[in-house]
C-alpha cells in the first residue's frame, strides 16, 4: 500500500534513496518500507508509520531539520527530552511536545505567538491557569476559554468586547449572571440569554428591541403578561402570543363548563 501517492520524495524535494539511508539495514527486516513507512519521506503519514514501527528511534530525531519529523517524533520520544521543544520555531512541534508534558512546563505557551498553539493549550489547562489568558488579543482564544471555564467563573468574561465571546458566556452562565446580561448591547447575546431564563425573569425582556427575544418571551412567559405581545409589530410574535391567549381562553371556558 502506498497511500495513493506514487512519489517517494523527501522534504527537500529529492528522490528518497534507501541506499543512502542510515537505516537501510532495517529494510530487509521489514522495519521500514519505501512509500509506506519511511522517516525520509516528506509525507507525514509515512513518517508517522515509521515511528509507530520503530518508536525507540524517536529520541534521535528531535533535532531533525524537517519539522514534520520533529513533531511526529515527540509522540514517542522520552518525555524528559521534550521541554526544549517548547521553544521550537515551528508551532506544530511546540504543540505536540506540550501534549505530553506536565502542566508546569507548558504554562509558558499561554503566551505563544501562534494563536493555534494558544487555542490548543486551553484544552490542557484548568480554570485557575486560564486566568492570564482572559485578555488574549485573539477573540477566538477567549471564546474557547469561555467554553472551558467552570460556569461560576464566567463572570470574568461577561464584559468581553467581542459579542461572540459573550454569546458563549450566555449559553453556559448561571442564572444570576444571565440576569446581568439581559441588557447586553448585542442582540445575539440577548437571544441566548432569553433561551435560558426562567419564565418569570424572561418576562422582563418582553419589550426587547429584537423580535427574536420577544418571540421567545411570547412562547414562555405567563399568559397574563401576553397582552402587549399580542399587539407586537412583528407578525410571528403577535401570532405566537395570540395563539397562547386563545388556547388559555379555551382551557378557561372548558374549566368553567366542567364546574357548572
Amino acid at each position: 500500500m502506498n497511500d495513493d501517492i506514487d512519489e517517494t520524495i523527501d522534504w527537500r524535494g529529492q528522490q528518497v534513496d534507501c541506499r543512502a539511508c542510515r537505516h537501510q539495514d532495517m529494510l530487509a527486516e521489514g522495519k521500514c518500507r519505501l512509500s509506506h513507512a519511511c522517516v525520509n519521506d516528506r509525507y507525514a503519514r509515512r513518517i508517522d508509520r515509521f515511528f509507530n514501527w520503530n518508536p525507540q528511534l524517536a529520541n534521535d530525531y528531535l533535532q531533525h531539520e524537517h519539522f514534520e519529523v520533529r513533531a511526529i517524533a515527540t509522540k514517542h520520544a522520552a518525555v524528559f527530552l521534550l521541554v526544549p521543544l517548547l521553544d521550537d520555531p515551528e508551532e506544530t512541534v511546540r504543540w505536540n511536545a506540550a501534549r505530553r508534558l506536565p502542566k508546569k512546563h507548558i504554562l509558558k505557551l499561554r503566551h505563544d505567538p501562534h494563536r493555534e498553539v494558544r487555542i490548543r493549550i486551553v484544552s490542557l489547562l484548568e480554570d485557575g491557569d486560564l486566568v492570564p489568558m482572559l485578555q488574549d488579543e485573539d477573540y477566538y482564544v477567549r471564546q474557547v476559554i469561555a467554553r472551558k471555564l467552570a460556569p461560576n467563573l464566567l463572570e470574568w468574561l461577561v464584559g468581553d468586547p467581542e459579542p461572540e465571546v459573550r454569546r458563549v458566556v450566555a449559553q453556559r452562565a448561571e442564572e444570576k449572571l444571565l440576569l446581568r446580561m439581559m441588557i447586553d448591547p448585542e442582540a445575539r447575546v440577548r437571544i441566548e440569554v432569553s433561551k435560558r431564563l426562567a419564565p418569570e425573569f424572561l418576562a422582563r425582556m418582553r419589550g426587547d428591541e429584537d423580535w427574536r427575544v420577544r418571540h421567545e418571551a411570547a412562547n414562555r412567559i405567563d399568559v397574563k403578561l401576553l397582552a402587549e405581545l399580542a399587539e407586537d409589530e412583528d407578525e410571528m410574535v403577535r401570532e405566537t402570543a395570540r395563539a397562547r391567549l386563545a388556547q388559555d381562553g379555551t382551557r378557561e371556558r372548558a374549566s368553567e363548563q366542567h364546574r357548572s
